[in-house]
C-alpha cells in the first residue's frame, strides 16, 4: 500500500522563497492558496506541489505549462533559474496540491515614501 500525500482542502499561505518565479512572486512574498481538483488546473495557473525528487517533501511554487502523460510540466518564471521540471521532470498528479489565487507582498518591507526633497 502506498501513502499519498493529502491535497490541501481549504486555503492556506506559504512565503515564497528565492528567485524563481521573479518577477511574478519575489522572495519574501506570499501567496494564498486554495486546493484544487486536478481538473481544474490549467496551462498558466501558479500551482504549489511537493519536489518529485526531494524525500523532505520540500514545496515549489511553479507555474504549469502543460500536462504530460507522466503528469503536469512546471516551470520558473524566471528563466535563468532550472530547478523546474526541466531539472526534475514532470510532476505526477498527486504532489500537485494547490493553486495560487492571491500574493501578499512581505509586510517587512513596507516602509514610508520619502518625501521630494
Amino acid at each position: 500500500m502506498r501513502l499519498v500525500p493529502r491535497r490541501a482542502r481549504g486555503w492556506s499561505v506559504h512565503r515564497v522563497s528565492g528567485p524563481s518565479m521573479a518577477p511574478a512572486l519575489r522572495d519574501g512574498d506570499f501567496v494564498v492558496v486554495r486546493g484544487v481538483r486536478l481538473g481544474k488546473i490549467r496551462p498558466g495557473d501558479v500551482v504549489v506541489a511537493r519536489h518529485p525528487l526531494r524525500a523532505d517533501g520540500l514545496l515549489v511554487v511553479k507555474r504549469v505549462d502543460r500536462r504530460e502523460s507522466g503528469g503536469w510540466w512546471l516551470l520558473s518564471d524566471n528563466e535563468f533559474v532550472t530547478s523546474d521540471s526541466r531539472e526534475f521532470g514532470a510532476v505526477p498528479d498527486d504532489l500537485v496540491l494547490a493553486r495560487a489565487v492571491l500574493r501578499l507582498r512581505d509586510p517587512c518591507r513596507i516602509a514610508r515614501i520619502p518625501e521630494k526633497r
